[in-house]
């Protein structure tokens, strides 16, 4: 007989259990990834709604005398008007201010829809609800993708779209992290978190990769095909989501094993008492307190049966001003508020401002922002180990955030000196900007939303991650939008306005710093005390 292959030795060493949660986190992580590949493509259009239209002067009469000196009439493949560099109604002198209402009005939506999404969100079947979102959403990236097919030039097509849009995409994030936390116990929940939130710099990398190829060819591309793909994969996620552990017990009950197939049985209780059902498990004992509950029937009762009774009532949904008084989700939520300020200026107004400083077109500067995205990955994953190696949640953040506004200084330095020290700088800056990003809305949040003072509630995941989420994502708004203003007066300003919020989080973060660094105990996993759900 052949020996039995190692990979094959692999599978099989794993559990249906282990199973089913590689099968959670990877279709988690593609399903988060296709929303922020489907967000990505505006930050990269930009440079195409506005153009350098004296460059493009320039080259159009070059190539117009070419064409005539060798007796040929000049043409311009395009779908629109060859004397229009920009898209209307960008091609203003305003046209920051007005790309800036754009991300502010999908974020602003966004913000104000997750208060609503965690809580209605646990009050739905996760499955059904991010389903309806994706493929809600699939179709208003692909509406914004369609006002260039169609020729649309008004501003408040592009405005509805973006607020339509920024409601639905709340479906995600309490959804995903709801399922995760289900999944997944505290043990190294920084470095598992770390590396499942890797998603948003993947879909930030995928999306400005996609975005860019049609870019200058024919943008409407450039939202159309990522709006299908995340559109595609809210199909999938309905085929396949498992939400909790839990649901799987309904397909084996339904479904015995031919070894153990003998017909369930159950019994009204007296009183109103709720019903008892039987299930079966291999390899136990039978006990003597159990036989004697069991009707001594020898064709329905099996050798080894376990008597489970049913639980009379689930854990009922905790309000928002219950989620509030968890200790260290206020502080942790406006900290986020700072962060994912600065972090979603970078998302919106990177390839813009490489594009400007580095003199590059839409498509290089796209590609060369994925580098941030890259360090985004490295700093997520770095801050998940060290906070789950000291414990020490919020410290691993502070240190992060203190060097990061210096850091942001340096890059705004460097990036006018050439590519190759832009390049190192993003990197570092992703990993700085993004690391407490990522910490404070995958293991932070999962530690609250499993605190012991819920008592194992984990019906509460859900809103504590929306109300973390839905504060962060008032940064969110806020940040590209005071960087269209601000832009207006020098880049300068813009990176004044991140140091600044950077060193706001920070603050925001000192008591529990101080309550981490006095503790005479050092948690293994938290300085909060996590309650496995």
């Amino acid at each position: 007989m052949a020996p039995i292959p190692p990979g094959i030795h692999l599978l099989v060493s794993f559990n249906r259990e282990q199973w089913y949660r590689a099968l959670t986190f990877m279709l988690t992580f593609l399903l988060y990834t296709s929303f922020h590949l489907s967000r990505k493509p505006i930050s990269i259009v930009k440079s195409e709604l506005h153009k350098n239209c004296s460059a493009a002067s320039e080259l159009a009469a070059a190539t117009g005398a070419v064409a005539s000196s060798g007796g040929q009439e000049a043409s311009f493949p395009s779908l629109h008007t060859e004397m229009e560099c920009s898209w209307k109604p960008f091609d203003k002198s305003n046209y920051k201010q007005l790309l800036g209402a754009m991300d502010y009005s999908f974020l602003c939506a966004y913000a104000i829809g997750m208060y609503l999404s965690g809580i209605i969100g646990e009050r739905l079947p996760i499955r059904l609800y991010l389903t309806v979102g994706m493929l809600s959403s699939g179709l208003f990236t692909c509406l914004f993708g369609l006002g260039y097919i169609y020729n649309i030039h008004s501003l408040g097509f592009y405005i509805f779209v973006q607020v339509a849009n920024g409601l639905v995409q709340t479906t995600g994030w309490p959804s995903v992290v709801t399922c995760i936390g289900n999944w997944f116990g505290k043990g190294r929940r920084g470095l598992i978190m770390g590396l499942w939130n890797s998603h948003t710099s993947v879909g930030n990398i995928l999306g400005s990769l996609i975005a860019g190829y049609w870019v200058s060819s024919n943008w409407g591309l450039s939202f159309i095909v990522p709006g299908l793909i995340i559109a595609a994969m809210g199909v999938i996620c309905f085929l396949f989501l498992i939400e909790h552990p839990n649901d799987l017990k309904g397909i084996y009950t339904q479904n015995p094993s031919p070894g153990n197939s003998v017909s369930a049985k159950s019994w009204n209780g007296a009183n109103g008492h709720p019903k008892v059902y039987l299930q079966y498990k291999d390899n136990k004992k039978q006990n003597y307190d159990t036989e004697l509950l069991l009707p001594r029937d020898a064709v329905c009762v099996p050798a080894q049966p376990v008597v489970v009774v049913k639980s009379e009532s689930e854990p009922s949904a905790i309000s928002f001003m219950g989620a509030l008084r968890i200790p260290g989700v206020v502080e942790f939520s406006l900290c986020l508020l700072f962060a994912k300020l600065v972090s979603y200026t970078f998302l919106f107004w990177l390839p813009l401002y490489i594009t400007k400083a580095a003199h590059l077109d839409a498509k290089k500067a796209g590609d060369l922002s994925t580098l941030f995205d890259v360090g985004g990955i490295v700093g997520g994953i770095l801050a998940g180990v060290i906070s789950d190696k000291l414990g020490k949640r919020a410290s691993t953040c502070a240190v992060m955030l203190l060097l990061a506004a210096p850091t942001l200084y340096g890059f705004s330095m460097i990036s006018q000196l050439g590519l190759g020290p832009t390049v190192g700088m993003l990197l570092v800056c992703g990993g700085l900007v993004n690391g407490p990003y990522a910490l404070i809305t995958t293991a932070v949040s999962a530690d609250l939303g499993t605190h012991k003072s819920l008592k194992g509630n984990a019906r509460a995941l859900s809103t504590v991650t929306a109300i973390i989420d839905g504060t962060g994502s008032v940064g969110a708004a806020l940040g590209p939008l005071l960087a269209g203003v601000l832009s207006a007066g020098g880049w300068n300003q813009v990176f004044y306005m991140l140091m600044t919020a950077d060193f706001l989080a920070l603050l925001l973060l000192l008591r529990l710093v101080t309550k981490e660094l006095s503790s005479s105990k050092s948690h293994p996993v938290s300085a909060i005390e996590l309650k496995e759900h």
